[in-house]
């Protein structure tokens, strides 16, 4: 199993040439990606503009929004700047695409919250649609433009995902709770008449360090405040021990977990390092 790392690009308050300093110390780690989150109602640098300046920083990393709202976005626009940056990073780009599930990032960009996942299938649709035109340039580096996963936890977004993407980006939570949506992936990958497989991506936070564990819980209370009482238990999933990585890393992969990326949840570089010393050996 592959292991990634977040860019510390959704945590409020971060300066931009940290975000370039957390990329360069990733890129020499023992990292396969390095991700974004997406958020418009927030502090928080927008996704695609974070990885365009990771990019001249890194080589070998795959550049992937975990994931990213397209509803909220113009598709033209949206393919226009997607194929730019797999262009300038020389075809590291993976989109990562779901439907959002804050109601104020739709207000506050003047979008509506209804039917966004048909909008989504729509989008997908015409993504591709648009690079194979041409008629929009520069085309992507990767031929028929970056693959996509699509990310959710409903029977319309693991549809999805088997219709227009390569694989299913899991949200995130225990690793049983993973095998039940990977297990619904592969069915409507079956259903859908696909061959093959899904890749099946999952994420987690992780904030290492007893300086660091408080800042992380406040951060994560912070950014999932909108789900209520559900928030103890997101929070109660934040890995904050290296055994705990060890042991959410080792399960992950038994689950049949392609690609793993850990979020920080505190951003300082020293962050990077806890983690890669935590990784189990082989991750």
């Amino acid at each position: 199993m592959r292991v990634g790392i977040g860019l510390p690009s959704g945590i409020p308050g971060v300066r931009g040439e940290f975000v370039v300093r957390w990329a360069e110390r990733a890129e020499v780690g023992p990292f396969s990606s390095l991700a974004v989150i997406d958020r418009v109602a927030y502090d928080s640098y927008d996704p695609l503009i974070a990885l365009a300046a990771a990019a001249p920083v890194t080589r070998r990393l795959r550049l992937v929004t975990a994931i990213l709202v397209a509803p909220l976005r113009n598709t033209v626009l949206l393919a226009k700047e997607a194929a730019s940056l797999d262009q300038l990073s020389g075809g590291r780009l993976v989109l990562g695409f779901g439907v959002g599930a804050r109601e104020e990032d739709y207000d506050v960009a003047e979008a509506d919250h209804r039917g966004r996942g048909a909008r989504l299938a729509e989008q997908l649709r015409r993504l591709r649609r648009i690079w194979e035109e041409g008629r929009v340039g520069p085309p992507p580096a990767q031929p028929g433009g970056p693959p996509f996963l699509v990310g959710g936890f409903t029977d319309e977004a693991f549809q999805r995902a088997a219709r227009y993407a390569q694989g299913f980006f899991h949200g995130g939570g225990p690793p049983r709770a993973f095998v039940r949506a990977a297990e619904n992936a592969r069915i409507a990958w079956v259903e859908a008449g696909r061959p093959g497989r899904p890749e099946l991506w999952s994420q987690a936070y992780f904030a290492l360090g007893e300086d660091a564990v408080e800042r992380g819980i406040q951060y994560m209370r912070h950014y999932y405040a909108f789900t209520g009482p559900l928030v103890n238990r997101i929070v109660g999933n934040l890995l904050t021990t290296r055994q705990a990585v060890v042991q959410f890393v080792e399960a992950y992969a038994e689950a049949g977990c392609d690609e793993l990326v850990l979020m920080p949840a505190v951003p300082e570089l020293d962050q990077i390092d806890r983690l890669a010393e935590a990784l189990p050996c082989g991750s």
